[in-house]
Order: C-alpha cells, then sequence, then structure tokens
C-alpha cells in the first residue's frame, strides 16, 4: 500500500506543479501584456524627432503621431493586441525620467542606448544603428566686414590707412607743386586738387602717369618712379585682400570634429549630442529642438551643430532651400531602442516582436519607408 500511497501523492503535487506553473504563465502573459483590450490603456511617452516620431496634428481624440518609431511601435503592439495613449515630452531626458518614475510605461522615439539611460530604465532590442554628425550653414562668401576685420588683425589695415595718409599728402604736394611749375595746371585750388588727385589715383591703380612732361626730363624719371610705387601698391593690396578672404574661407569650413574645438555648437538639450560634447570640452549651446539649433545657426549663435546622423540627414533633406549641409563622417555610433521601467515584462514581448519583424524583412521595409536605400 505504501508505494501506491506514494505514488499517488507524488501525481497529486505534479499535478499542482503544473497548475502553478500555468497560472503563473498567464500572470506573467497579463502583465506582458497591460493595456490589452479592455484593460488599463499603456502609457506611451514620445519625443518628437522626425522622421523617427513626427506630430502630425491635434485631434478631438489628441494629438496623432507618425514616424519610423511610431510605426515600429504600432507594428510590435498590434499581435500583442495593446491599447495605448500617446503623451508628448519636451526632450530625451524627460522622456526618460518619465518612464524610470512610472508616468509612461514606454518610450519610444529615437532614445539612444547609454550606461547612464540603461541604469535606469530597461531597453528593447536595439532596432536603429546611429551615431553622431555635424550639420554647418553653407556660406557663398566672407562678408565685407569680415573682410575688414581680417586685414585688421592680420595687420594690412593699418598698413592701408597709412597708405591713405600717403595719397591724400601726395594729393596736396602735387597740387602745390603743379601750381608753380605747370602753366597748364588748374588755377582754381578745387580744380587743382581734383586734378591731382587723379593724377595720384592714376598711377597707384594703372602706374598711368598724365602729365609726363611737365618738367621735362625730371618729369620723365618723377613719372616712373610714379608708376613703380602705383605697381607695388596694387600688388600689395590685391595680395593682402586675397590672402584675407582665403583664410576666413579656410578658417569659417567645419568638415570634421576636429574643426569645432574653439567654436560654439549647438545641440538638442538632454541628448547624447550634447553630453558627448560637453566630455570633449566643447563650448555648446543647447536648444529645444531642432529648429531652434538651426535658427541658432543661421544668426551665428553657433557655428555648427551636433545631432543623430540620420535626424540632421533628414532635416537637411526636407529642408532643402535652407543653406545646410551635414558633413563629416559617423561618430560616436550608438543604437536606439524603446525603453521600458525595470521589471516590467512588457519589454521582453516588445523585443520578441521587435526580432519577429526584422526575421521577416519588416524592420529593414519600414527603415527604407523613411531614408530610401541609403544607409
Amino acid at each position: 500500500m505504501k508505494p501506491a500511497f506514494f505514488r499517488s501523492l507524488t501525481t497529486v503535487l505534479a499535478a499542482l506543479v503544473v497548475m502553478a506553473g500555468l497560472l503563473s504563465t498567464a500572470a506573467l502573459a497579463q502583465d506582458g501584456q497591460a493595456g490589452a483590450a479592455g484593460g488599463t490603456p499603456i502609457k506611451v511617452g514620445v519625443y518628437v524627432s522626425p522622421p523617427f516620431v513626427v506630430k502630425d496634428g491635434v485631434a478631438k481624440d489628441g494629438a496623432h503621431y507618425s514616424g519610423m518609431a511610431i510605426g515600429l511601435w504600432e507594428a510590435t503592439a498590434r499581435p500583442l493586441d495593446l491599447t495605448y495613449t500617446y503623451s508628448e515630452y519636451p526632450s530625451f531626458e524627460a522622456l526618460t525620467e518619465a518612464v524610470r518614475k512610472g508616468d509612461a510605461d514606454v518610450a519610444v522615439s529615437n532614445l539612444t542606448i547609454t550606461k547612464d539611460r540603461v541604469e535606469r530604465v530597461t531597453f528593447s532590442q536595439p532596432w536603429y544603428d546611429a551615431g553622431l554628425r555635424i550639420m554647418v550653414a553653407e556660406r557663398d562668401s566672407a562678408g565685407f566686414w569680415q573682410v575688414m576685420g581680417g586685414l585688421e588683425r592680420a595687420g594690412h589695415l593699418r598698413a592701408m590707412a597709412w597708405l591713405a595718409t600717403i595719397i591724400v599728402v601726395a594729393t596736396l604736394v602735387l597740387a602745390w607743386f603743379y601750381r608753380r611749375f605747370d602753366e597748364t595746371f588748374p588755377r582754381s585750388w578745387h580744380a587743382g586738387l581734383a586734378e591731382s588727385f587723379y593724377e595720384v589715383m592714376s598711377v597707384a591703380t594703372s602706374g598711368k602717369v598724365t602729365r609726363p612732361n611737365a618738367l621735362g626730363w625730371i618729369g620723365r624719371i618723377s613719372g616712373g618712379l610714379w608708376m613703380v610705387c602705383g605697381v607695388a601698391v596694387i600688388a600689395y593690396v590685391t595680395s593682402s585682400v586675397t590672402s584675407v578672404m582665403t583664410a576666413l574661407t579656410l578658417t569659417h569650413q567645419v568638415n570634421s570634429l576636429a574643426d569645432l574645438p574653439g567654436r560654439t555648437v549647438g545641440v538638442d538639450g538632454g541628448s547624447v549630442a550634447e553630453t558627448y560634447s560637453r566630455d570633449l570640452r566643447l563650448s555648446t549651446q543647447a536648444y529645444g529642438t531642432l529648429d531652434d539649433a538651426v535658427a541658432g545657426l543661421r544668426n551665428g549663435e553657433v557655428s555648427a551643430i551636433i545631432g543623430d546622423a540620420p535626424v540632421l540627414e533628414y532635416y537637411a533633406h526636407t529642408h532643402d532651400k535652407a543653406p545646410l549641409s551635414v558633413v563629416g563622417p559617423i561618430f560616436h555610433p550608438d543604437k536606439y531602442g524603446f525603453a521600458f521601467r525595470h521589471g516590467d515584462d512588457l519589454s521582453h514581448a516588445i523585443t520578441l516582436q521587435i526580432l519577429a519583424l526584422q526575421e521577416a524583412g519588416e524592420l529593414e521595409a519600414l527603415r527604407r519607408k523613411y531614408f530610401g536605400n541609403e544607409r
């Protein structure tokens, strides 16, 4: 009897274990699909960052969003039969903190996976490889005041001021000289000064002497000396202005990260770009939106903008009338993921859906929808 009793007891215990496992699995599934039809909707926090999150407008039922991140989230939520509502946050930092505190259940945007954020939230499977790049405003040429400033810094402006003084003195001396020794020279002072000034500027700009025979052979010699001086003046002025404009063109160009030290760069406040720029000890100016940063770039507040490469590339492509260029290679490579509160089983369920979409090629198709075939 005893062996039969123990076999019956073992069977009962095994059945209880199986039932407990099924109940546990059902509970986990119910937790992982919080917000399923008939439950409390999931609070989805978003940060507007085209083309990943685009705000299409506000209707009676709330704001409507689109973009690659939104499309991916909806594609992963659909098989899990999740219901959700969107809430917009003003920055990546605010979005991350909302998830950490439980004010939002999931963060949906081009949120970069970093060590600091992983300590505060749990990330899903990465779904986009990105990095940072630089955006600059194209400038056709250096302005007048920039050239004048360059001439002053190079010391040419002082030399040109001396040349202007010499021209004025030469005009006065030449007018006095011709009035005394050249009978054909105008007698009135205003006409004489005008004639003398024309003579000096003719020599200075073209090397031509208008009155070479005023004093015979002495006039010829003095005229030749004037021509030499004029050619030297023109060569000096031309070379100095050209060199300054060339230097301005070179120094105002930003082509890579190495060109940024000593300049102020615009960044998205609370972004990885801001943290990375400060780690490099670059002078930064934080903005609330990319539009604000671009306005600062055009106004000369910043020399360049550092931001997520796909975001900057998309902005420059969709604002083709604005003189903007994304330059240099991608640096500080990173990945995007959805963020969840620590301990939320929904992160595992969403990760499985992301992997399924990736294996089916739907994730790549979604990427091509917004970025084309370029990588």
